[in-house]
């Protein structure tokens, strides 16, 4: 578990609905619920609808995985915001890359962000 982070820029949002600590949240305001989409940034906290949010947009930061990951792999998003390594499959956006591996959904690891 990666409790460690270097974030170079932290946005504040507000929260569109319920967001958990360390997902991919997009720039309404909302934790991703779209494997493979676009976000703004990663939750530093929990938040519920009306919160101001930090989300940190440049550096590293912590995310939740949603299933084993590789050092080295291309994260996106799965459909909870949580961190998967690229299925490739077609029209996936890169939003980082991981500097720590997990082995199981659930695990915390550092993610180098990226902007393509």
């Amino acid at each position: 578990m990666s409790s460690q982070k270097f974030a170079l820029l932290t946005l504040t949002v507000t929260a569109t609905g319920a967001v958990s600590p360390h997902r991919f949240v997009s720039f309404a305001g909302a934790q991703l619920a779209v494997a493979g989409a676009l976000a703004l940034g990663v939750s530093t906290f929990q938040a519920v609808a009306n919160d101001d949010l930090a989300l940190d947009v440049i550096g590293t930061t912590v995310v939740e995985s949603g299933a084993a990951v590789a050092v080295g792999d291309a994260i996106v998003s799965d459909a909870s915001g949580r961190g998967i390594e690229n299925p490739a499959v077609g029209g996936e956006v890169v939003l980082g890359y991981a500097l720590d591996a997990a082995t199981a959904a659930g695990e915390f690891i550092e993610v180098l962000l990226v902007r393509s």
